[in-house]
């Protein structure tokens, strides 16, 4: 029986190949998205302003990952978020981002 990507190698390996492939800002934006809804293709590239091929590379990534789906529909393909758990990731990170601009604020505020 063929084992499940990763469970042969290090957890600290495997998450940084998850953080790696959240490492650009259109995977980050395309994930954002699906987080709304799913989306054809056809969506994304409207919505981020993209050339198919380099779309087309960026979900490859996603889809290596475990984070995305692809459906095909007819002559369409619809992508979806895998699990819900990275829209919660998502809201993490998007978290500690507002509360590290906070503090520089805030020690800014303090230094004046």
């Amino acid at each position: 029986m063929p084992q499940s990507p990763g469970l042969d190698r290090p957890l600290a390996e495997v998450k940084a190949d998850l953080f790696k492939a959240l490492s650009h800002p259109v995977r980050v934006r395309t994930l954002e998205l699906l987080v709304e809804r799913d989306r054809q293709v056809a969506d994304l590239l409207t919505e981020l302003d993209l050339e198919a091929s380099h779309l087309s590379q960026h979900l490859a990534v996603l889809r290596r990952t475990g984070v995305v789906t692809a459906t095909r529909r007819g002559n369409a393909v619809h992508y979806t978020l895998a699990l819900p758990a990275v829209a919660d990731m998502l809201a993490a990170a998007r978290a500690v981002l507002v509360d590290a601009a906070t503090r520089r604020a805030e020690l800014l505020e303090d230094a004046r």
